[in-house]
């Protein structure tokens, strides 16, 4: 298995050619955080620092999603990885693949209090067409854990709702990442992908983010906007890449996903939320899902635009 960054460096600078490699990388990336030109000679010299490690655990490290100092961890991987064209669909993910779902293993907790709450097990709760998203709901309350970190969110993420940017959109994020980072799959796969009949379950699915405060903004800004506050950011920046990845469509395939796998593709569409580039349902009768931003008056961009948008509005994958 890949090992993580935090410990690649440490190998790393205990190696006096490696140590002087990485700082090369260092410079390289801060002159692309403060947005420095670099000239030919520069960038050359970067991208040769980035061959250079060749096959050192540095080059092929992974950050876990719910590791300890994961910012840390980012910052170490995007330093390795700062020739890489930021926005391009073949940009390597951070994260490493790790994916469970309905179908596989349910941990003993979940089916323990699910049944508490219905008697049912995992394929009949998915299929109950009363309210599976209420249901998913009463489950979490029945954890400890789901419980407090869905409260918590909650209340950062409804402090001041009606008034006028009352909210405080970042607190809210963290709030949100907390919840799907620590949270088992079992239990935030359920509350966010719940199965709706009606408008009533459909509208529940759609605040489930608190989409006042983490989703959308008193006017939709440009998507281009939301990209850059994204890539200025390690987490959605990672994030992205993750989504990007294992969210590619291609219109050959069967299931238009390249990857041919929908459970790591909304595993990373989790990732976004709590991020700049935070997705959300359009409505309480569909499951289309957007990001709250507009490709209007983009200029000559307007191309790179709707690319952005298109990853959430008409990806198959989704």
């Amino acid at each position: 298995p890949s090992s993580d960054c935090v410990v690649a460096k440490q190998l790393c600078l205990s190696d006096s050619t490696c140590n002087a490699t990485y700082r090369t990388l260092e410079n390289c990336a801060l002159a692309k955080t403060r947005l420095l030109s670099l000239d030919h000679y520069s960038r050359v010299r970067c991208l040769n620092a980035e061959l250079d490690l060749g096959n050192s655990s540095l080059l092929h490290c992974k950050c876990h999603r719910r590791m300890k100092r994961q910012e840390h961890c980012l910052r170490i991987f995007w330093t390795v990885h700062s020739s890489m064209t930021d926005g391009e669909n073949n940009r390597e993910s951070p994260l490493p693949s790790t994916v469970s779902n309905c179908s596989g293993t349910i941990s003993p907790n979940y089916n323990k209090l699910a049944a508490l709450v219905s008697g049912k097990n995992c394929s009949q709760l998915a299929g109950d067409a009363t309210n599976p998203c209420l249901r998913a709901t009463h489950v979490c309350n029945l954890s400890k854990k789901c419980f407090r970190l869905r409260t918590d969110y909650a209340s950062i993420c409804t402090k001041g709702a009606g008034s006028e940017d009352a909210c405080d959109r970042r607190k809210c994020h963290r709030g949100l990442r907390n919840f799907f980072e620590k949270v088992p799959e079992d239990f935030t796969k359920r509350i966010l992908f719940c199965p709706c009949q009606d408008e009533f379950c459909g509208e529940r699915r759609r605040k489930t983010i608190v989409p006042d405060c983490s989703f959308q903004y008193n006017t939709k800004p440009n998507c281009l906007w939301l990209l850059d506050s994204c890539l200025e950011d390690h987490i959605c920046k990672s994030r992205l890449a993750d989504f990007q990845q294992n969210c590619q469509p291609v219109d050959m395939s069967p299931d238009g996903c390249s990857l041919h796998n929908h459970a790591a593709c909304l595993q990373a569409y989790m990732g976004m939320i709590g991020t700049p580039m935070t997705p959300n349902y359009v409505s309480n009768s569909s499951v289309e899902v957007s990001l709250w931003c507009t490709c209007e008056n983009s200029g000559n961009q307007k191309e790179k635009c709707d690319q952005i948008l298109g990853m959430f509005e008409s990806n198959k994958c989704l």
